[in-house]
C-alpha cells in the first residue's frame, strides 16, 4: 500500500509565522510511514532546514496547487481569496462555518472541485472537546497586547503602533511589564481587567499573561458561564479598564457589552477590549461594538459612537498566537499529532470523520448559485 503523502503549504496570511506541523511532529509522522512534503517558506518560524533534517522533502512555495489529487494539503490559516475550485483534502482553519462574511464563496470552492475541508477548528473528540487549539496562546497574547494598549493610550493620542512576533514568551513579558509600570505611573494605579471565559484554554492563557505582567490577583476578574448565565450587557465590563473576551461561541447569546451599555454608564472606565474570539463579522458576536478585524500592522480599531468618557479601542486580531509562533505551534502540533497519525484512514477515524460529516452538512446549506462554476 502506497504511503499517505502530506503536503505542508506555506502560509500566505500576512505576518503569519505559525505552522500546523513542526519539525518534531513531522519526524513522528515520517517515522509512522507518512511522506511529508514541506513547502519552502520565508515566513514560517521554523527554518526549512529544520524540516529537511528530520526527513521531509522540501518543495517550492505554492506548489500545493499542482500537487497530485491524493496528497493531503495541510495548512493553518485560510487560503488566499481566489476563485479556482479546490480538488484536494485540505486540513486548515477556514473560518466559513459560522456565517462569516463571504462564507459561501470560501466553502463552495471545495465541492466545486471535488475537494474536502477538514476544518481544524471543529476537530473534536467523543465528548465534543477540541483535540487541539491555539486557545491558550491566543488568550496569552491578547491579554498581553491589551495591557500594552491600555498603557499606550494613557500618554498618546495616536493609535497603538504595529507589533511583530516575539522569539519567546520571556521577551514578550519583559515588554509588557515595562508598559504596565509606565501605565500605572500615568494612571496612578494598576489596571482592572475582566476576563470572560476564564476557565477555558483561552481564558487560562489570558489570566496567565496578566499575572506574569504584574497585575495583582484582586484586579483580575475571572468570569465564566456561571457569571454570565443571567445575560448581559454587564456593567462590570464598562467599569473595568480592560475586557478580554475569551469565549468560544456557536450560537447567539445576549451581548456582553454594546454601545448603549457603554454610553449609559457614567462610571465607564473601559478603554481597551481584546476580542480574542475575533468573530468580527459573525451575527453571533456578543461584542457588537466594532466591525473591523485588526492586524499586527494596525492592532486596534476605535469604538465609534461613544458620547462621553475616554476613547475605547478594540483588538480583534484573528491570529494572535502568531505573536509567539514557535511556542504556539509546538503546543498545537503536539496536541494534534494523535489525530494527524490517523489521516491515512481519515474516513474511518472518529475525529476526522466527524469533521468530514460537518463539512458535508455545511455544504448542504450552500445556495445553488454558490456552486456554479
Amino acid at each position: 500500500m502506497a504511503p499517505t503523502i502530506l503536503h505542508l503549504r506555506s502560509e500566505t496570511k500576512h505576518l503569519e509565522h505559525r505552522s500546523a506541523l513542526t519539525p518534531k511532529t513531522t519526524a513522528e509522522l515520517i517515522k509512522a510511514g507518512y511522506v511529508v512534503n514541506v513547502e519552502r517558506s520565508p515566513e514560517r518560524i521554523f527554518d526549512d532546514a529544520e524540516f529537511e533534517a528530520v526527513g521531509a522533502t522540501l518543495v517550492p512555495e505554492g506548489s500545493w496547487v499542482d500537487a497530485p489529487q491524493d496528497h493531503i494539503i495541510v495548512g493553518l490559516k485560510e487560503l488566499e481569496e481566489k476563485e479556482f475550485p479546490l480538488k484536494h483534502v485540505h486540513v486548515q482553519f477556514a473560518h466559513c462555518y459560522k456565517q462569516q462574511a463571504g462564507w459561501e464563496t470560501v466553502l463552495a470552492r471545495f465541492p466545486r472541485g471535488g475537494g474536502t475541508l477538514l476544518d481544524l477548528e471543529f476537530l473534536v473528540d467523543e465528548r465534543g472537546r477540541r483535540v487541539a487549539a491555539f486557545g491558550f496562546h491566543a488568550g496569552f497574547a491578547g491579554a498581553a497586547l491589551a495591557l500594552e494598549v491600555w498603557a499606550w493610550q494613557l500618554s498618546h493620542s495616536e493609535p497603538f503602533p504595529g507589533v511583530s512576533s516575539y522569539p519567546n514568551e520571556d521577551a514578550l513579558i519583559a515588554d509588557v511589564k515595562t508598559a504596565v509600570t509606565d501605565g500605572a505611573k500615568a494612571a496612578g494605579r494598576l489596571p482592572r481587567v475582566i476576563v470572560i471565559g476564564a476557565l477555558g484554554r483561552c481564558g487560562s492563557g489570558a489570566v496567565s499573561a496578566l499575572r506574569k505582567a504584574g497585575v495583582p490577583e484582586e484586579n483580575i476578574i475571572k468570569w465564566d458561564m456561571a457569571e454570565t448565565a443571567v445575560g448581559g450587557p454587564f456593567k462590570e465590563i464598562a467599569e473595568s479598564d480592560i475586557f478580554v473576551n475569551c469565549i468560544y461561541l456557536t450560537s447567539k447569546i445576549p451581548n456582553f457589552v454594546n454601545l448603549e451599555s457603554l454610553n449609559s454608564n457614567p462610571d465607564r472606565k473601559l478603554t481597551v477590549v481584546c476580542d480574542v474570539s475575533a468573530d468580527t463579522t459573525s451575527p453571533f458576536t456578543p461584542v457588537p461594538i466594532y466591525t473591523v478585524a485588526t492586524t499586527f500592522d494596525q492592532p486596534t480599531v476605535p469604538v465609534d459612537g461613544l458620547k462621553s468618557g475616554p476613547p475605547c479601542s478594540v483588538i480583534s486580531i484573528d491570529h494572535l498566537p502568531s505573536l509567539l509562533p514557535r511556542e504556539a505551534s509546538e503546543a498545537f502540533s503536539h496536541d494534534l499529532l494523535p489525530s494527524l497519525l490517523e489521516l491515512n484512514d481519515f474516513h474511518n477515524s472518529p475525529v476526522w470523520s466527524r469533521a468530514e460529516k460537518l463539512f458535508k452538512d455545511k455544504v448542504a446549506t450552500l445556495p445553488a448559485s454558490a456552486l456554479e462554476n
